[in-house]
Parts: structure tokens; C-alpha cells; sequence
């Protein structure tokens, strides 16, 4: 018997398939139209979906609106960020 190998993943960095979260958070600035337009346009929520998500975010502080790669929610979170809207990748 060999030694195990273990991998370690370095904060940034992504295993093939390895998924992530991007979280909108809750703020007193943008309307709900205005962040519902942006899940549609930038993450590409349905309406329902989005208009869900834009309501949560206001109740709860904060809401998963993506899942996926490393690389594909960056590309959404600054889309959001661009908007002026806070998220962060979990």
C-alpha cells in the first residue's frame, strides 16, 4: 500500500465540477424592478425566479441566486457588481 495523495485546493482555485455559490446581498438602495432586471439579464433568472430571489434578498439580508463554477458565477458577480449590486461567491 502507497501513500494517499491528498489535494489541496488554494482559496481561488477550482477542482473540475467543484461548485460554488453566488450570494446577493440586501441593500436599501436599488428598487425590486431594478434587481429583478438584473438576475434575469446577468444570471439568467425567469422573471418568477427572479422577482422570488429580489424578495428574499429584501426579508432575509441575502439570497443564493447561482450555482455553478468558479468562473462562470465571477463573470456574474461582476455583472452584478457593474449594477452597483453587493454579491460574493460561497
Amino acid at each position: 500500500m502507497g501513500k494517499e495523495k491528498i489535494k489541496t485546493v488554494t482559496e481561488g482555485t477550482d477542482t473540475k465540477g467543484e461548485k460554488h455559490t453566488l450570494i446577493l446581498l440586501n441593500d436599501d438602495v436599488h428598487t425590486f424592478e431594478y434587481v429583478i432586471r438584473a438576475l434575469v439579464e446577468i444570471c439568467a433568472h425567469d422573471p418568477a425566479q427572479a422577482e422570488q430571489c429580489a424578495l428574499i434578498t429584501h426579508y432575509k439580508g441575502k439570497c443564493e441566486v447561482s450555482t455553478g463554477e468558479m468562473g462562470k458565477l465571477r463573470v456574474r458577480r461582476a455583472g452584478l457588481a457593474e449594477r452597483g449590486l453587493k454579491a460574493f461567491i460561497k
